[in-house]
Protein backbone atom coordinates (compact mmCIF):
# COMPACT_ATOMS: atom_id res chain seq x y z
CA UNK A 1 0.00 0.00 0.00
CA UNK A 2 1.50 3.31 -1.07
CA UNK A 3 0.54 6.30 1.07
CA UNK A 4 0.93 9.89 -0.11
CA UNK A 5 2.62 11.78 2.75
CA UNK A 6 0.14 14.61 2.18
CA UNK A 7 -2.80 12.22 2.51
CA UNK A 8 -4.67 11.98 5.79
CA UNK A 9 -4.19 8.42 7.03
CA UNK A 10 -7.50 7.02 8.21
CA UNK A 11 -7.05 4.64 11.11
CA UNK A 12 -9.41 2.05 12.52
CA UNK A 13 -9.09 1.20 16.20
CA UNK A 14 -10.11 -2.15 17.68
CA UNK A 15 -10.73 -2.62 21.42
CA UNK A 16 -11.18 -3.41 24.16
CA UNK A 17 -9.86 -5.81 26.78
CA UNK A 18 -10.35 -5.48 30.55
CA UNK A 19 -8.22 -2.80 32.18
CA UNK A 20 -6.61 -1.60 28.95
CA UNK A 21 -7.43 2.06 28.26
CA UNK A 22 -5.42 2.31 25.03
CA UNK A 23 -8.49 2.60 22.76
CA UNK A 24 -9.36 5.81 24.63
CA UNK A 25 -5.90 7.27 25.12
CA UNK A 26 -4.46 6.44 21.69
CA UNK A 27 -7.53 7.73 19.86
CA UNK A 28 -7.29 10.99 21.80
CA UNK A 29 -3.57 11.36 21.13
CA UNK A 30 -4.12 10.89 17.39
CA UNK A 31 -7.33 12.92 16.99
CA UNK A 32 -6.22 15.76 19.21
CA UNK A 33 -9.33 15.96 21.37
CA UNK A 34 -10.79 14.10 24.32
CA UNK A 35 -13.73 14.10 26.68
CA UNK A 36 -12.16 13.76 30.11
CA UNK A 37 -15.51 13.23 31.84
CA UNK A 38 -16.34 10.31 29.53
CA UNK A 39 -12.95 8.69 30.04
CA UNK A 40 -13.13 9.13 33.82
CA UNK A 41 -16.70 7.84 33.91
CA UNK A 42 -15.67 4.50 32.39
CA UNK A 43 -12.91 4.08 34.97
CA UNK A 44 -9.75 5.76 33.65
CA UNK A 45 -9.29 9.09 35.48
CA UNK A 46 -5.49 8.78 35.25
CA UNK A 47 -5.80 8.79 31.45
CA UNK A 48 -7.88 11.98 31.60
CA UNK A 49 -5.25 13.57 33.82
CA UNK A 50 -2.28 12.88 31.57
CA UNK A 51 -4.22 13.87 28.45
CA UNK A 52 -5.13 17.16 30.12
CA UNK A 53 -1.55 17.74 31.24
CA UNK A 54 -0.35 17.25 27.66
CA UNK A 55 -3.29 18.82 25.83
CA UNK A 56 -1.00 21.26 24.01
CA UNK A 57 0.72 18.39 22.14
CA UNK A 58 -2.35 16.29 21.34
CA UNK A 59 -3.05 15.47 17.72
CA UNK A 60 -1.13 13.87 14.84
CA UNK A 61 -1.43 16.18 11.83
CA UNK A 62 -1.44 13.54 9.09
CA UNK A 63 -3.57 10.86 10.75
CA UNK A 64 -7.03 10.44 12.25
CA UNK A 65 -8.92 7.61 13.93
CA UNK A 66 -12.08 7.48 11.83
CA UNK A 67 -13.51 4.04 12.71
CA UNK A 68 -13.90 2.06 15.91
CA UNK A 69 -15.05 -1.46 16.75
CA UNK A 70 -15.31 -3.25 20.07
CA UNK A 71 -17.16 -6.35 21.22
CA UNK A 72 -19.94 -4.16 22.67
CA UNK A 73 -21.66 -1.35 20.78
CA UNK A 74 -21.99 0.74 23.94
CA UNK A 75 -18.22 0.62 24.51
CA UNK A 76 -17.61 1.56 20.88
CA UNK A 77 -19.95 4.54 21.23
CA UNK A 78 -18.15 5.63 24.40
CA UNK A 79 -14.74 5.54 22.70
CA UNK A 80 -16.18 7.40 19.70
CA UNK A 81 -17.63 10.12 21.97
CA UNK A 82 -14.40 10.44 23.90
CA UNK A 83 -12.29 11.50 20.90
CA UNK A 84 -14.67 12.41 18.09
CA UNK A 85 -14.46 9.21 16.02
CA UNK A 86 -16.93 9.48 13.14
CA UNK A 87 -17.80 5.84 12.45
CA UNK A 88 -18.78 3.01 14.78
CA UNK A 89 -18.84 -0.27 12.86
CA UNK A 90 -20.81 -3.39 13.71
CA UNK A 91 -18.15 -5.83 12.48
CA UNK A 92 -14.42 -5.22 12.56
CA UNK A 93 -14.14 -6.36 8.92
CA UNK A 94 -16.37 -3.40 7.96
CA UNK A 95 -13.26 -1.20 8.27
CA UNK A 96 -11.61 -2.89 5.30
CA UNK A 97 -11.65 -0.51 2.36
CA UNK A 98 -12.42 2.42 4.67
CA UNK A 99 -9.07 2.82 6.46
CA UNK A 100 -5.39 2.87 5.53
CA UNK A 101 -4.19 1.39 8.84
CA UNK A 102 -5.48 -0.39 11.93
CA UNK A 103 -4.51 -0.34 15.60
CA UNK A 104 -5.50 -3.51 17.44
CA UNK A 105 -5.49 -2.02 20.93
CA UNK A 106 -6.28 -5.14 22.94
CA UNK A 107 -3.71 -6.81 25.18
CA UNK A 108 -5.27 -10.29 25.15
CA UNK A 109 -2.75 -12.09 22.90
CA UNK A 110 -4.85 -15.23 22.56
CA UNK A 111 -7.25 -13.22 20.34
CA UNK A 112 -4.68 -11.35 18.25
CA UNK A 113 -4.40 -13.76 15.31
CA UNK A 114 -8.15 -14.00 14.75
CA UNK A 115 -8.68 -10.23 14.98
CA UNK A 116 -5.62 -9.24 12.94
CA UNK A 117 -5.96 -11.82 10.16
CA UNK A 118 -8.69 -10.06 8.09
CA UNK A 119 -6.54 -6.93 7.86
CA UNK A 120 -3.30 -8.79 7.24
CA UNK A 121 -5.01 -10.74 4.44
CA UNK A 122 -6.24 -7.44 2.98
CA UNK A 123 -2.74 -5.94 3.09
CA UNK A 124 -3.67 -3.24 5.61
CA UNK A 125 -0.81 -2.14 7.92
CA UNK A 126 -1.55 -3.05 11.51
CA UNK A 127 -0.17 -2.22 14.93
CA UNK A 128 -0.91 -4.91 17.52
CA UNK A 129 -0.81 -4.06 21.21
CA UNK A 130 1.57 -5.92 23.49
CA UNK A 131 2.12 -8.75 23.90
CA UNK A 132 1.91 -9.83 20.27
CA UNK A 133 1.53 -13.52 21.11
CA UNK A 134 1.81 -15.97 23.99
CA UNK A 135 2.25 -19.13 21.92
CA UNK A 136 5.01 -20.05 19.49
CA UNK A 137 2.36 -21.05 16.94
CA UNK A 138 0.80 -17.57 16.90
CA UNK A 139 4.25 -15.96 16.82
CA UNK A 140 5.16 -18.12 13.81
CA UNK A 141 2.02 -16.94 11.99
CA UNK A 142 2.95 -13.28 12.39
CA UNK A 143 6.58 -13.99 11.46
CA UNK A 144 5.53 -15.77 8.26
CA UNK A 145 3.18 -12.94 7.27
CA UNK A 146 5.94 -10.37 7.84
CA UNK A 147 8.23 -12.45 5.65
CA UNK A 148 5.59 -12.17 2.90
CA UNK A 149 5.88 -8.39 3.10
CA UNK A 150 2.89 -7.62 5.32
CA UNK A 151 3.34 -4.56 7.55
CA UNK A 152 2.84 -5.81 11.09
CA UNK A 153 4.23 -3.93 14.09
CA UNK A 154 3.93 -4.80 17.75
CA UNK A 155 5.73 -3.59 20.84
CA UNK A 156 5.30 -2.14 24.28
CA UNK A 157 5.51 1.64 24.21
CA UNK A 158 8.27 1.35 26.81
CA UNK A 159 10.59 0.88 23.85
CA UNK A 160 10.21 4.65 23.45
CA UNK A 161 10.38 5.66 27.13
CA UNK A 162 12.22 8.98 27.44
CA UNK A 163 13.60 8.01 30.84
CA UNK A 164 15.41 5.05 29.23
CA UNK A 165 16.67 7.10 26.28
CA UNK A 166 18.25 9.66 28.60
CA UNK A 167 20.21 6.94 30.39
CA UNK A 168 21.03 5.13 27.13
CA UNK A 169 23.22 8.06 26.07
CA UNK A 170 25.13 7.69 29.34
CA UNK A 171 25.75 3.92 29.20
CA UNK A 172 29.39 4.25 28.19
CA UNK A 173 30.06 6.00 31.51
CA UNK A 174 29.05 2.85 33.39
CA UNK A 175 31.82 0.74 31.86
CA UNK A 176 31.14 -2.89 31.01
CA UNK A 177 27.59 -3.73 32.09
CA UNK A 178 27.33 -6.81 34.25
CA UNK A 179 23.82 -6.82 35.69
CA UNK A 180 20.40 -5.27 35.09
CA UNK A 181 17.59 -5.51 37.65
CA UNK A 182 14.05 -4.54 36.64
CA UNK A 183 10.98 -4.24 38.87
CA UNK A 184 7.32 -3.96 37.90
CA UNK A 185 3.79 -4.65 39.04
CA UNK A 186 1.07 -7.09 37.91
CA UNK A 187 1.36 -10.26 35.85
CA UNK A 188 4.20 -11.61 33.72
CA UNK A 189 2.37 -12.02 30.40
CA UNK A 190 0.82 -8.55 30.08
CA UNK A 191 3.32 -6.51 32.11
CA UNK A 192 6.56 -8.46 31.92
CA UNK A 193 6.62 -7.52 28.26
CA UNK A 194 6.89 -3.84 29.30
CA UNK A 195 10.09 -4.49 31.21
CA UNK A 196 11.46 -6.71 28.46
CA UNK A 197 10.79 -4.08 25.80
CA UNK A 198 12.42 -1.30 27.80
CA UNK A 199 15.39 -3.50 28.66
CA UNK A 200 16.00 -4.79 25.13
CA UNK A 201 15.72 -1.29 23.60
CA UNK A 202 18.01 0.18 26.25
CA UNK A 203 20.70 -2.41 25.46
CA UNK A 204 20.35 -2.15 21.63
CA UNK A 205 18.39 -5.40 21.36
CA UNK A 206 21.02 -8.01 22.23
CA UNK A 207 20.20 -11.62 21.42
CA UNK A 208 18.77 -13.52 24.40
CA UNK A 209 20.43 -16.86 25.16
CA UNK A 210 18.39 -18.38 27.97
CA UNK A 211 15.63 -17.56 30.42
CA UNK A 212 14.64 -19.10 33.74
CA UNK A 213 11.60 -18.38 35.91
CA UNK A 214 12.44 -19.00 39.57
CA UNK A 215 9.38 -17.32 41.12
CA UNK A 216 5.72 -18.18 41.28
CA UNK A 217 2.58 -16.91 39.58
CA UNK A 218 1.95 -13.40 40.91
CA UNK A 219 5.50 -13.18 42.25
CA UNK A 220 7.43 -13.56 39.03
CA UNK A 221 11.24 -13.61 39.20
CA UNK A 222 12.89 -14.16 35.84
CA UNK A 223 16.61 -14.63 35.13
CA UNK A 224 17.69 -13.70 31.61
CA UNK A 225 21.08 -14.17 29.96
CA UNK A 226 22.13 -12.32 26.81
CA UNK A 227 24.67 -13.24 24.16
CA UNK A 228 26.89 -10.34 25.31
CA UNK A 229 27.06 -11.98 28.78
CA UNK A 230 24.89 -9.36 30.49
CA UNK A 231 22.59 -10.91 33.07
CA UNK A 232 19.18 -9.47 33.91
CA UNK A 233 16.72 -10.20 36.70
CA UNK A 234 13.12 -9.12 36.13
CA UNK A 235 10.69 -9.01 39.04
CA UNK A 236 6.90 -8.68 38.63
CA UNK A 237 4.97 -8.66 41.90
CA UNK A 238 1.21 -8.21 41.85
CA UNK A 239 0.86 -6.58 45.26
CA UNK A 240 3.62 -3.98 45.32
CA UNK A 241 3.18 -0.25 44.77
CA UNK A 242 2.78 0.37 41.00
CA UNK A 243 6.20 1.01 39.50
CA UNK A 244 8.44 0.32 36.55
CA UNK A 245 12.11 0.66 37.43
CA UNK A 246 15.35 -0.53 35.86
CA UNK A 247 18.74 -0.50 37.59
CA UNK A 248 21.95 -0.95 35.58
CA UNK A 249 25.22 -1.98 37.18
CA UNK A 250 28.54 -1.62 35.37
CA UNK A 251 32.18 -1.83 36.37
CA UNK A 252 32.47 1.95 36.60
CA UNK A 253 29.03 3.13 37.65
CA UNK A 254 25.31 2.47 37.97
CA UNK A 255 22.02 4.13 37.09
CA UNK A 256 18.42 3.84 38.29
CA UNK A 257 15.64 4.50 35.77
CA UNK A 258 12.15 5.30 37.08
CA UNK A 259 9.71 5.09 34.16
CA UNK A 260 6.66 7.31 34.61
CA UNK A 261 5.84 9.31 31.48
CA UNK A 262 3.24 7.12 29.77
CA UNK A 263 1.94 9.88 27.51
CA UNK A 264 5.31 10.60 25.90
CA UNK A 265 6.04 6.95 25.12
CA UNK A 266 2.54 6.39 23.73
CA UNK A 267 2.82 9.39 21.43
CA UNK A 268 6.25 8.40 20.14
CA UNK A 269 5.06 4.84 19.53
CA UNK A 270 2.06 6.07 17.54
CA UNK A 271 4.23 8.42 15.49
CA UNK A 272 6.60 5.58 14.62
CA UNK A 273 3.69 3.42 13.45
CA UNK A 274 2.29 6.23 11.30
CA UNK A 275 5.73 6.88 9.81
CA UNK A 276 5.96 3.18 8.99
CA UNK A 277 2.61 3.35 7.19
CA UNK A 278 3.80 6.39 5.22
CA UNK A 279 7.04 4.68 4.24
CA UNK A 280 5.34 1.31 3.59
CA UNK A 281 7.93 -0.45 5.73
CA UNK A 282 8.22 -1.21 9.40
CA UNK A 283 10.57 1.11 11.24
CA UNK A 284 10.82 -1.59 13.93
CA UNK A 285 12.45 -4.80 12.74
CA UNK A 286 10.22 -7.79 13.43
CA UNK A 287 13.31 -9.70 14.59
CA UNK A 288 13.45 -7.43 17.64
CA UNK A 289 9.82 -8.11 18.49
CA UNK A 290 10.30 -11.83 17.92
CA UNK A 291 13.22 -11.99 20.37
CA UNK A 292 11.16 -10.27 23.05
CA UNK A 293 8.10 -12.47 22.57
CA UNK A 294 10.22 -15.64 22.53
CA UNK A 295 11.69 -14.52 25.85
CA UNK A 296 8.22 -13.81 27.26
CA UNK A 297 6.96 -17.23 26.16
CA UNK A 298 10.15 -18.95 27.31
CA UNK A 299 9.82 -17.58 30.84
CA UNK A 300 6.22 -18.76 31.01
CA UNK A 301 7.31 -22.21 29.82
CA UNK A 302 10.05 -22.25 32.47
CA UNK A 303 7.48 -21.51 35.18
CA UNK A 304 5.28 -24.34 33.91
CA UNK A 305 8.28 -26.72 33.93
CA UNK A 306 9.24 -26.03 37.53
CA UNK A 307 11.86 -23.38 36.88
CA UNK A 308 13.94 -25.22 34.27
CA UNK A 309 16.00 -22.95 32.05
CA UNK A 310 14.75 -22.47 28.50
CA UNK A 311 17.35 -22.26 25.75
CA UNK A 312 16.07 -19.41 23.58
CA UNK A 313 18.39 -20.23 20.71
CA UNK A 314 17.27 -23.82 20.30
CA UNK A 315 13.79 -23.40 21.84
CA UNK A 316 14.33 -26.49 23.99
CA UNK A 317 13.65 -26.78 27.69
CA UNK A 318 16.80 -28.07 29.35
Amino acid sequence: MNIDRKQMIRIGIIGMSPGNAHPYSWSAIINGSFDGDEISKVGYPAVSHYLQANSDTLGISNARVTHVWTQEHAISESIARSSNIEHVVSNLEDMIGQVEAVILSRDDPENHVAMAKPFIDAGIPIFIDKPLAISLGDLAYFSEECAKGKLIISCSSMRYANECRIVKQELAQLGKLELVVAVGKKDWVKYGVHLLEALFALLDDPRPVSVKHIGTTGKDIVHLEFENEIRAVLNLFGDIVPTFQISLFGRQGWRLIDIKNSYSMFRDNIIEFIRSVEENRSRLSFDKTENIIRTLIGAQASLEHGGKAVDLQSERTK
